[in-house]
């Protein structure tokens, strides 16, 4: 069943809640909403644009399910708490797949990252969850 902008970013929104990307530091997930109006495809330039970096800023592009794979990983050794925020990932990896396609993440920056989950929704617009994350 396809799902309109609106209901895919609450549904993404629901999950992020209290979910944060772990690195060096932990920040929460914000769900976004690109539309262009138009079809177009998505590039490092069009993300950079859109998120308001320099063109100059360094992109890097990373398999989606590779960025995941670690945190959607459950482990005998979790605690419960540890267990739930792995079920939490499960289920925005889960969603992202259901109603999105073409997902790609963008980290954009050197150490000070801003992530760009992002894959384009059924009206050809794009949707997904930003974070950041520290890595020296």
């Amino acid at each position: 069943m396809a799902l309109t902008n609106l209901e895919i970013f609450e549904q993404l929104d629901e999950v992020v809640k209290g979910l944060l990307w772990m690195s060096e530091s932990d920040y929460p997930f914000e769900v976004f909403i690109w539309e262009f109006g138009e079809r177009i495809s998505l590039n490092n330039e069009i993300v950079l644009k859109i998120t308001k970096h320099s063109l100059e800023t360094t992109v890097k592009v990373i398999e989606f399910e590779v960025f995941f794979r670690l945190v959607i990983t459950a482990k005998d050794w979790h605690n419960a708490q540890e267990s739930e925020v792995v079920r939490k990932y499960q289920k925005l990896v889960s969603i992202m797949k259901q109603y999105l396609s073409d997902l790609k993440v963008y980290k954009v920056g050197e150490v000070r990252k801003d992530v760009y989950i992002v894959g384009k929704t059924n009206t050809g617009d794009y949707a997904g969850v930003a974070t950041v994350s520290i890595e020296t």
